[in-house]
């Protein structure tokens, strides 16, 4: 399909109304031209196809499909071939419903557990959000189905999130809330991407040229056409100079007829609309040439492999003297609506009409099952005699299991939570259980982390996030033994709300949300003030155990433009077969820019039988290094000691080396009369330049004694002290104590700078 051609024949007016929906799913056609409309449709986690006249936000039914688990979950199984696998499932259930480009991942940075979104994010680490993205969109693309990773960028909250503007600087947004775009776009080419709602440092994104042009496609190389969250889109004029292509949903064609007038008017370039039609014809083209309709779509598999992947995301958190796996032969009691009706996904655009569910009662219906319902869902209580059955089926159960968790009216898209807290009925279910058996089991249905006040009082905890429709089934495996736990924390769970060191600024002023926290997001924050939380990001139990050994560095010293292959060794010392998550964090242990002690560069999954041991291998490049330098505007590394460290989570990593990393950019020098003396002689070029300046100097400042001084006077300035004040004096401290005149000065300047 020759797509300059075909633009070429369109009106302005058709090339103006081909750069917005025709309803709320759809692409516009143009028949006059044989151009038809194609379908885009809500992930992430499944296929939300809705009618013509649908909703966005998920009141409506869609059609029946499968319900796969949501992003919180999916991250947690830091498994990247086993959500390839997912994204070629929602592929294939997309090409049987002829949709073109299926709304999904998302990966905004979990800045915040208050984020209403948080459930379908996947991480508080931007490398960990990014790989998984990458292999999302990888299986679902794989099915010549598009994909639309969102929502770019800056979207860390819901609150006043059509009109905040998300204040931060330079390096925090290139190292925390770019990455994981930018792997996935380099590494995936998402066939689409999706702008937010936000504005970034004031300005829209939808209208924002350098989010859209200069880094999306300029630096990164997205190939793609961008398309406005729904009803983000502000000066639409703008926004097509900008780089975006596609407004959704329709404007009713309010938005065409001011293209065409400022055409007209000659404030806007229409080859930049005939470039928007380009792109978003050649993604039309894509789909279409290669269409599928007759793909199976058999939802049945779908739902084991949904289980599949519940599975290994659950995250044993607690499991005190091996209370679990539970025998199958021992009376159990399930206690909570959660473990006949669980709570498996999200509200709003992404939620799912599953075509089936499992809750763990049904998943366990051969086993020697007792239950009580414990609490109600929709009225948020348990009554006195809810509370009293399940304590009666506590008391005479081997032991008890409590399903507990979020409701859906405490996180959803739209709105942000404002406590990590859990229904005070459940916890107060949980405290009740927890003294009438011993052998308490909880299983948590959350997005996002909460607040677990009885975290003493019981003995396992599973958090088993939002795992689609088939997480009854998944967690009755975790419990009885037939799955062992293999999932890993994709975020801190804090002890409370307040030590998030986003709780001050969170939500903002106004309009405007300042990320006055910088680069330090999760556990870069806690790991840096050594602060205690609840659990670690990356952490997680198994059935098993294992030991990790043998790191072996390929190299002790490289150039930044060179690799280090990272090696070691991971044994099975338990008696069960199992799975375990080799986690490799790098950090500069002494660095000019402050840098958190350590940051993901490098993970793998590694299935082992009792008794085996494998090699696992890592690959770091200039970027495992690198911070962000706002001077230069790139990556920079600095010349100096790295610390290697491995292990099961970021508070865990038995092994450690050390590489010396030699930088060979050099920054420009641009030292100045306010520059201190400290300053310039850390620079190794600058500092023999100095030292005469420094002789002369010390001579006049330093401890030259002065006619009739005594003892006293001269003990009172010792060498440290005189040290410390030359370090802080800067150039032009040099004309107030004498020694220098001001046209010296200029000179060793021009000489410093060259």
């Amino acid at each position: 399909m020759d797509i300059k051609a075909l633009v070429s024949q369109m009106t302005l007016e058709e090339k103006a109304g081909l750069c917005s929906g025709d309803d709320f799913w759809h692409t516009k056609a143009v028949e006059r031209l044989g151009i038809p409309r194609t379908m885009v449709s809500d992930g992430p986690h499944g296929l939300r196809k809705q009618d013509d006249k649908a909703d966005h936000l998920g009141i409506n039914d869609s059609i029946k499909a499968v319900c796969f688990p949501a992003a919180c979950a999916t991250a947690a199984s830091f498994d990247p071939d086993l959500i390839r696998r997912m994204g070629e499932a929602i592929g294939d259930s997309c090409q049987h419903e002829q949709v073109s480009v299926v709304l999904g991942p998302a990966v905004n940075i979990k800045r915040s557990p208050l984020c209403g979104r948080n459930f379908e994010y996947f991480s508080e680490d931007p490398y960990l959000a990014g790989r998984m993205a990458t292999a999302m969109i990888q299986g679902v693309q794989s099915r010549n189905v598009g994909t639309s990773i969102k929502h770019f960028a800056l979207n860390s909250q819901e609150h006043r999130r059509m009109s905040s503007s998300s204040e931060a600087d330079e390096r925090t947004i290139r190292e925390i809330y770019f990455p994981a775009f930018e792997m996935a776009v380099k590494e995936a080419d998402p066939w689409t991407v999706m702008c937010s709602y936000n504005r970034i440092n004031g300005v829209y994104a939808s209208e924002d040229p350098w989010l859209l042009t200069d880094v999306l496609r300029k630096e990164w190389g997205f190939r793609g056409y961008v398309m406005s969250d729904w009803g983000a889109v502000s000066d639409r004029v703008a926004g097509v100079a900008a780089g975006l292509d596609l407004e959704m949903p329709s404007s009713g064609g309010v938005n065409d007829r001011k293209i065409v007038e400022a055409v007209k008017a000659g404030k806007l370039d229409e080859n930049l609309v005939d470039q928007a039609c380009e792109r978003i014809l050649k993604i039309v083209y894509r789909y279409l040439e290669k269409a599928k309709p007759d793909t199976p779509w058999d939802q049945e598999a779908q739902h084991a492999l949904a289980a599949d992947i519940a599975a290994e995301c659950m995250v044993l958190l607690k499991n005190e003297d091996d209370l679990l796996p539970l025998n199958k032969e021992d009376e159990i009691a399930f206690i909570g609506e959660f473990a006949q009706k669980p709570r498996y996904q999200g509200g709003g655009s992404s939620h799912i009409n599953s075509f089936r569910t499992t809750g763990a009662l049904e998943a366990a219906k051969d086993l020697n099952i007792t239950f009580a319902r414990g609490y109600s869902v929709a009225k948020d209580e348990a009554t006195d005699a809810e509370i009293a059955e399940a304590v009666a089926a506590a008391k005479k159960a081997k032991a008890a299991v409590v399903f507990a968790g979020l409701p859906d009216s405490y996180e959803s898209e739209g709105y942000d939570r404002t406590h990590l807290r859990m229904p005070d009925c459940q916890n107060r279910l949980i405290e009740a259980v927890a003294e009438a058996n011993p052998n308490t089991v909880v299983v948590l249905h959350n997005g996002a982390p909460v607040e677990m006040p009885w975290i003493g009082k019981v003995k396992a905890v599973l958090e088993a996030y939002l795992g689609g429709q088939a997480v009854g089934e998944a967690a009755v495996r975790v419990l009885f033994g037939d799955a062992n736990p293999c999932g890993r924390l994709p975020e801190t769970f804090p002890l409370k709300l307040e030590d998030n060191p986003s709780y001050l600024f969170y939500g903002g002023e106004g309009n405007v949300t300042e990320y006055r926290e910088g680069v330090f997001v999760g556990y870069r924050y806690y790991d840096k003030k050594k602060m205690e939380v609840l659990f670690p990001f990356g952490y997680g139990l198994s059935y098993t155990t294992f030991e990790y050994s043998n790191l072996k560095l390929s190299a002790d010293k490289i150039k930044d433009t060179e690799t280090l292959t990272v090696t070691l060794t991971v044994k099975n010392t338990g008696s069960r077969a199992g799975k375990t998550v080799v986690q490799l964090y790098v950090g500069d242990r002494e660095s000019t820019p402050i840098r958190p002690v350590r940051e993901l560069k490098g993970f793998a999954k590694i299935a082992l039988v009792p008794g085996e041991s494998k090699e696992v291998s890592f690959t770091l490049d200039k970027r495992s290094f690198a911070y962000w330098n706002g001077q230069i505007h790139d990556w920079h590394v600095e010349t100096g000691v790295f610390d290697i460290e491995a292990g099961d989570s970021s508070r865990n990593l038995p092994l450690k080396a050390e590489v010396t990393v030699e930088s060979t950019a050099e920054l420009p020098r641009r030292y100045t009369l306010n520059s201190i003396l400290m300053d310039i002689m850390a620079d190794p070029k600058a500092a023999p330049l100095m030292r005469e300046f420094m002789r002369k100097t010390r001579e006049t400042f330093g401890h030259s004694e002065k006619e009739g001084e005594s003892d006293a006077a001269k003990e009172a300035i010792t060498d440290e002290m005189n040290t410390a004040m030359m370090n802080y004096m800067p150039l032009r401290g040099a004309f107030s104590f004498g020694g220098t005149s001001p046209e010296e000065a200029e000179e060793l300047l021009k000489k410093l700078n060259q």
